[in-house]
């Protein structure tokens, strides 16, 4: 999906993003710009303006469609009641060291906080309870879900810090103690381990019930890997250096990350577990609409 095919993009580029110091006011100017952008666009079911209705979709009954809303609008819309609407948010989000790392104006750790943050203004303002959970090689901080926690979740972003080594699989393989009741788990994170691992530590927390959402946060420079000068490499998490020369090493690398993303797709696929490449030099409006996309297509399944 190009960026540009979503109105309100300006609001979401990183260039943008990096100048708004406070995460409450960055995720308002996102989400409003974000949203009205989807106003002005031709998505069906889109709109989040009504915490108590959703797009029609084949097979609903029509005795929930609100025909004032119709009036208005010419769309169809179900009614809802707080039952329906109301769920668990939570987003698990890795801070180890090398979420640290970024060629542009964000690192992916920021980067991944805005995104956590917009995912949660959205939640709490369709009434749902949101938390929070940070991890590195064990759980940082934790969140508990609540209708009540959207800020001490923005306050609890907003001190995050890259210190340690990150294992991902012990943190988040406990984080399902915390998950027994059914709800929607964003797990922000570069991914470095082995996929099964990867699969097999998210895996509690899904055969729990809940729905998983995947965001694999990587830089450009770690995607396409564009460095041509012959330098020295060190290692975020280990602090290892390694001389490299890019010319010989790029193809290799490059074929390497397209395998490991291609075993994670395949892995979550067949899981029925979404996932989502999200490229930090792009606007985050690609990564909210497969939010929302996700979230519309679990709530039919339900």
């Amino acid at each position: 999906m190009q960026s540009s095919a979503i109105p309100g993009a300006r609001f979401v580029d990183p260039a943008v993003l990096a100048r708004i110091g406070k995460l409450d006011l960055l995720a308002r100017t996102v989400v409003d710009g974000f949203i009205n952008g989807l106003h002005r666009a031709p998505f069906f079911g889109a709109s989040i303006d009504f915490a108590e209705h959703r797009g029609y979709v084949p097979g609903d009954d029509i005795r929930r469609v609100d025909w004032k809303v119709f009036g208005r609008t010419d769309r169809f819309y179900i009614k809802q009641y707080e039952a329906d609407t109301n769920t668990n948010f939570a987003v698990l989000m890795d801070v180890s060291k090398s979420m640290s790392f970024g060629s542009g104006p964000l690192t992916k750790l920021e980067y991944g906080s805005y995104l956590a943050a917009c995912m949660g203004y959205m939640a709490q303002s369709q009434r749902d309870r949101v938390g929070l959970i940070t991890f590195d090689s064990e759980i940082v901080a934790h969140v508990p879900v609540s209708a009540k926690h959207f800020n001490v979740m923005l306050h609890t972003l907003d001190q995050a810090r890259p210190g340690r080594a990150g294992d991902f699989c012990p943190p988040v393989h406990k984080a399902a103690e915390f998950f027994k009741r059914r709800g929607f788990v964003a797990i922000i994170s570069d991914l470095y381990e082995d996929p099964q691992k990867i699969l097999d530590a998210i895996k509690p927390m899904h055969h729990l019930g809940n729905d998983i959402l995947v965001f694999h946060v990587l830089d450009k420079a770690e995607l396409e890997f564009t460095y041509t000068d012959a330098s020295r490499f060190r290692d975020l998490e280990t602090d290892e250096e390694l001389p490299i020369v890019p010319e010989s090493l790029t193809p290799e690398y490059r074929k390497m990350m397209a395998a490991h993303i291609e075993a994670l797709r395949s892995n979550f696929a067949q899981n029925r577990i979404d996932y989502n490449v999200v490229d930090t030099s792009k606007p985050l409006d690609e990564a909210l609409f497969r939010y929302l996309a996700s979230r519309e297509r679990m709530s039919r399944v339900r």
